[in-house]
């Protein structure tokens, strides 16, 4: 990658360090990594740290209550972590169906399954960590009983969800119940706080403490797993003390696709990864050579994407359930099949036949060689809007996702995962680690890892020009939105095409990413953080 000097004009500078770098969204995050390798911890522990203090200094898009998924690498290999959890046993299609629902309901108690993010902090740090438990979470415990002043974009997206459980409170009694430990937490003085204004979170810091204490399992088991059971039933959802008892997370072998010769990784399915390696190789095997700033490339692309989240749509679930095996979405054969589908002009993508053939991202990087590529998530924001009275605990909302087609690869069924949006990445060349990145966004992800590859492998764009680079977002259909400071006589000529072209006003949809890249030759590491959000890089 001999990226430094390339003419595109990034809105920051790439930042370089030798001994440690921590990329994420919220800088008070990033410092906490950095101290805890300072203080004899590794790149795993500073992410481990780094992911606790961001349940508190950016609750708008995680929390205790929510997933995490894990690509890590260290002494020389790869390994990934699937911390999502599963739909309660009790619930089924039926029984949603009965309480009048004809679709997954989006927010309240129904949606929310057994909670990863706890279980995946406590495993990695039993399985690569140096440090213990209670010495990675403890600035974030410090973070919560001390407070912390609100950035900008935090405050943005706090106030956009007061907003939103306020309308709904205000229209329904039961939904004004059911929120009511949401604004007790989160607007206590009858408000969303001010951006620049000192919040703090007592309840999350206890929680945090006896997290820490029990190495995990106080989240599953005792006391405050019974309150959290006893949350979800009082308003009408299924999750017992039983389900959070049996949790465990799950390490899994990563998914990887060969990309112009890096291979870029991915956590297999339910997450949705694997459509950012379809469209890569739907696009590598299309024939066209990328070329920076030519509509026909970026035309190609859309399309490439288009046809791959059509089908991770239509078959990705958990991998049993799938109608087709992950080898087979993967395999050269399928991409030439969806890459003859491409034309001069936007389609209307239908799902491959298998017959014929919400969320925060952190990276880490230590002088050892490890690295690790980090993201969990709520969903949606603050996720189900269902908060554990004085604990802190946000509930996420996965469960939403789940389809009651009995049809659909996707159907709701007791202790299943379901189709799951979070997704960190990883690149390798040659056997050796290149590096973590990550977009976060909802269905943005695997459009954002996409880009993020194409703008580093393609044109040699160094990792904070490749963050910088406008983005496109295919939405359905032939609808595609583009960035307020898209080229506008790209998107003309895209429209040219027949693509829908939308200019957005804001950038809040395109996704928040982070890059490390380590020099194979020197060690030296370099990385960039997204201009869309707070975010910044410490160094050591």
């Amino acid at each position: 990658m001999d990226y430094l000097y390339h003419p595109f004009t990034s809105r920051r500078h790439t930042v370089f360090a030798k001994n440690g770098i921590v990329a994420t969204s919220q800088p008070l995050a990033a410092q906490v990594g950095v101290e805890i390798m300072r203080n004899g911890g590794n790149a795993i522990d500073a992410a481990i740290a780094t992911a606790a203090a961001l349940t508190v200094v950016e609750p708008t898009g995680n929390g205790i209550g929510g997933d995490s998924f894990a690509l890590i690498w260290t002494k020389g290999k790869l390994h990934g972590l699937n911390a999502s959890g599963p739909s309660p046993k009790s619930i089924t299609a039926g029984k949603v169906k009965a309480l009048g629902h004809d679709n997954m309901p989006v927010y309240g108690a129904v949606p929310v399954t057994v909670p990863g993010t706890p279980a995946s902090w406590a495993e990695v740090s039993r399985k690569f960590g140096k440090l213990s438990l209670r010495e990675t979470l403890e600035p974030a415990i410090r973070l919560a009983e001390d407070g912390f002043p609100l950035t900008p974009i935090l405050g943005k997206y706090w106030r956009i969800a007061y907003d939103k459980f306020k309308a709904m409170s205000d229209n329904s009694p039961e939904e004004e119940k059911m929120f009511a430990a949401w604004f007790e937490t989160f607007a206590p003085d009858g408000r969303p706080p001010e951006i620049g204004e000192m919040w703090s979170a007592p309840g999350h810091a206890d929680t945090l403490r006896q997290i820490a204490e029990t190495d995990g399992r106080a989240f599953y088991e005792g006391p405050l797993a019974s309150k959290i059971a006893a949350t979800v039933q009082e308003h009408g959802g299924f999750l017992t003390e039983e389900d959070l008892a049996g949790y465990e997370v799950k390490w899994v072998d990563p998914v990887s696709t060969n990309y112009r010769g890096y291979d870029v990784w991915e956590i297999p399915p339910n997450g949705q990864g694997m459509v950012a390696l379809m469209a890569m190789n739907i696009h590598q095997a299309d024939g066209v050579k990328p070329v920076y700033g030519d509509v026909e490339t970026l035309h190609r692309q859309i399309e490439a994407m288009k046809l791959a989240f059509t089908d991770g749509k239509a078959y990705i679930t958990e991998e049993s359930e799938m109608p087709v095996t992950v080898k087979e979405l993967l395999s050269k054969e399928y991409a030439e099949e969806r890459a003859r589908h491409i034309g001069e002009h936007a389609m209307l993508p239908e799902p491959y036949d298998p017959v014929k053939a919400g969320t925060v991202y952190l990276a880490t990087a230590d002088n050892e060689g490890n690295m690790v590529s980090f993201i969990q998530s709520n969903y949606m924001g603050f996720g189900s809007g269902v908060v554990v009275p004085g604990t802190g605990i946000a509930l996420q909302n996965r469960g939403a996702d789940f389809s009651l087609d009995p049809e659909h690869p996707n159907y709701l069924k007791p202790g299943k995962l379901c189709f799951h949006t979070i997704i960190p990445g990883f690149v390798t060349k040659d056997g050796e680690a290149v590096g973590p990145f990550g977009v976060m966004g909802g269905f943005m992800q695997p459009q954002g890892h996409f880009q993020v590859v194409s703008n580093t492998v393609d044109f040699d764009l160094n990792p904070q020009a490749a963050l910088d680079q406008p983005r496109w977002q295919w939405t359905g259909g032939k609808t595609v939105h583009v960035e307020p400071d898209f080229p506008n006589h790209l998107a003309q000529a895209l429209q040219r095409k027949g693509h829908d072209i939308r200019i957005m006003t804001d950038s809040g949809s395109f996704g928040r990413g982070q890059v490390i890249w380590r020099d194979p030759e020197t060690g030296v590491l370099q990385s960039g953080t997204e201009s869309r959000t707070d975010g910044a890089i410490a160094v050591w």
